[in-house]
């Protein structure tokens, strides 16, 4: 799906509706000495190896494409709740 570069919808720290410019969240990288690595290292030594099954077959087809949304005039960034589709694209 193709989103445009600027979208004007509501902006909720200014308080009423404006330019915003649109780019697709990715999420940052993991730290590995996180409490949840850490736990799932803790998990996976000695014998028995996996906590839980790891996932062999995976059901879905697509991912989640969340929009971030910055406002041009307060410059405050606001997500738009991600919608299932095989490509998110931003174009002029």
């Amino acid at each position: 799906m193709k989103f445009p570069k600027e979208i004007r919808t509501f902006c909720p720290h200014c308080h009423h509706h404006s330019i915003h410019t649109v780019s697709i969240y990715k999420r940052g990288k993991e730290r590995a000495s996180s409490w949840g690595a850490r736990r799932q290292a803790r998990r996976k030594r000695g014998y028995g190896g996996q906590k839980f099954p790891e996932l062999v077959r995976t059901a879905k087809t697509t991912k989640k494409a969340t929009l971030r949304l910055k406002c041009k005039e307060c410059n405050k960034e606001v997500m738009r709740h991600g919608i299932r589709l095989r490509k998110a694209e931003i174009v002029q």
